[in-house]
C-alpha cells in the first residue's frame, strides 16, 4: 500500500519556470483565484471556498500568489490521486493474496493474515527501492513538463494535468501515456471535463480521510469505532516505509 506513496523522473527544463511577463500578473492572479473559488463552490456547495489559514494569499518559496495557487491545486489533486490508489490498495491487500511469486527467488507475497502495513514491511528492501525509483521518475517527468512539452503547473499548466510521454517515445521507446492512452476522451466536452474534475477532487478528499482512517484504526486501537471490528493491530510506524531495513540515522 505504501508503495503507492512516492513519485519522480528526468529532464528538468528552465523554460518551465520562466516568470510571467510584467503587467499580466494581476489579471492572471484574479483569474486563478476566481477559478479556485468556482471549483470550491461546485465541489461543496455548503462549505464553498474555505481557506482559514489564508494559504492562497501567501507567497510560497518566494513565488507570487498565482504560482502558489497553482502549487496548492496541483498538490491537492496529486495527494487525492495517491490516496485513492492507497485506499483501493489497502482493501485489495486485506482480501486478496496474489498467487504469483514476489521475488526472483520464488518468495510468495505476504499473507493477508497480516495487515497491509505489515505486508509492506515484509516486502524486501530491493523491491521497495525499485518501486520508489519508478515513482520518482514519473514525478520528475511531471515536474519538467514532459521534457518541456507543457509549462510547469505553477506557470500556467492546468493543475493535475500529467504531461504526455511524446519526448520519451521519440527519443527512447514506446510507452503509453498515463491519462487516456487510447485517446477515447479527446472529444470530451468542456462541461464533462469540469464535472469529472470536481468528482475527482471530492473522491480524492474522501480517499485521504479513508486511508488515514484505516491507518489510525490499525495503529491506535479504538480511534475509529466504525473499523474496530475489522482493524488488524499494527505496532510499527506506517510513516517509516523502510522501518528496520534502512535509515539515515
Amino acid at each position: 500500500m505504501k508503495s503507492i506513496l512516492a513519485l519522480s523522473a528526468t529532464l528538468a527544463t528552465a523554460t518551465a519556470f520562466v516568470a510571467p511577463q510584467a503587467g499580466s500578473t494581476a489579471p492572471a492572479l484574479k483569474a486563478a483565484k476566481d477559478d479556485l473559488v468556482a471549483i470550491a463552490e461546485k465541489a461543496n456547495p455548503i462549505v464553498k471556498f474555505w481557506d482559514p489559514l489564508g494559504c492562497t494569499s501567501m507567497d510560497f518559496y518566494g513565488w507570487d500568489e498565482e504560482k502558489t495557487i497553482g502549487f496548492l491545486r496541483q498538490s491537492e489533486i496529486k495527494h487525492g490521486r495517491v490516496a485513492m490508489f492507497a485506499f483501493v490498495g489497502y482493501i485489495v491487500q486485506s482480501n486478496f493474496h496474489f498467487p504469483w511469486a514476489q521475488t526472483l527467488a520464488g518468495d510468495m507475497h505476504p499473507s493477508i493474515d497480516l495487515s497491509p502495513e505489515a505486508q509492506w514491511d515484509a516486502v524486501p528492501a530491493n523491491a521497495k527501492w525499485q518501486i520508489f525509483f519508478v515513482i520518482s521518475m514519473l514525478e520528475m517527468w511531471d515536474e519538467c513538463g514532459g521534457g518541456a512539452a507543457m509549462p510547469h503547473y505553477t506557470n500556467g499548466r492546468q493543475p493535475g494535468k500529467y504531461p504526455p510521454f511524446d519526448a520519451f517515445r521519440d527519443d527512447v521507446h514506446f510507452v503509453f501515456d498515463l491519462y487516456d492512452p487510447f485517446g477515447f476522451n479527446k472529444k470530451m466536452s468542456d462541461e464533462t471535463k469540469e464535472r469529472r474534475l470536481v468528482a475527482e477532487i471530492n473522491n480524492g478528499r474522501l480517499a485521504m480521510l479513508g486511508i488515514f482512517g484505516f491507518l489510525c484504526a490499525d495503529t491506535i486501537p479504538g480511534s475509529v469505532p466504525a473499523l474496530s471490528g475489522i482493524a488488524i493491530p499494527y505496532e510499527g510506524n506506517p510513516m517509516i516505509p523502510f522501518e528496520g531495513q534502512f535509515s539515515y540515522f
